[in-house]
């Protein structure tokens, strides 16, 4: 098999890295602090699957990247890519909004994770630009 896109490649590749720190960020950190007196066993459990409903989203783009980034006919997974962009927008956008909403301070705070929606949304689109004599 060979690479058709390698944009898709490298973000999948990233979706998959992002699957794993996402993970491990919410179990050795951001997780760690709903184990508080004050919460709930049922709201530290929906914290806690909410967290890796993420995880495992990112997940499973990276794998179908991955997989798209061999397709010979990229016309037919062109729609898949532009479906995981719009969502991965609407989850910026969900992030953003929730943090001004609550701390319009704590912004700076997603610096880090919104540079790296926008790169990884970037080299989505740059991969659904691809002309069919390119991917020869």
């Amino acid at each position: 098999m060979k690479i058709t896109n390698f944009y898709y490649l490298i973000a999948g590749v990233l979706a998959i890295l992002f699957a794993f720190t996402h993970a491990w960020n919410g179990q050795s950190a951001v997780l760690l602090m709903l184990n508080i007196e004050t919460i709930s066993v049922g709201t530290q459990t929906i914290f806690t699957y909410v967290w890796h409903i993420i995880t495992v989203e990112n997940l499973v783009f990276g794998i179908a990247f991955i997989f798209m980034s061999f397709q010979r006919d990229q016309s037919k997974i062109r729609f898949s890519a532009w479906l995981i962009v719009a969502i991965l927008i609407v989850r910026l956008m969900a992030i953003l909004g929730v943090t001004a909403f609550f701390d319009v301070s704590a912004l700076k705070d997603t610096i880090i994770d919104s540079i790296a929606i926008v790169i990884y949304v970037a080299l989505i689109i740059l991969g659904t630009k691809k002309k069919k004599k390119q991917l020869k």
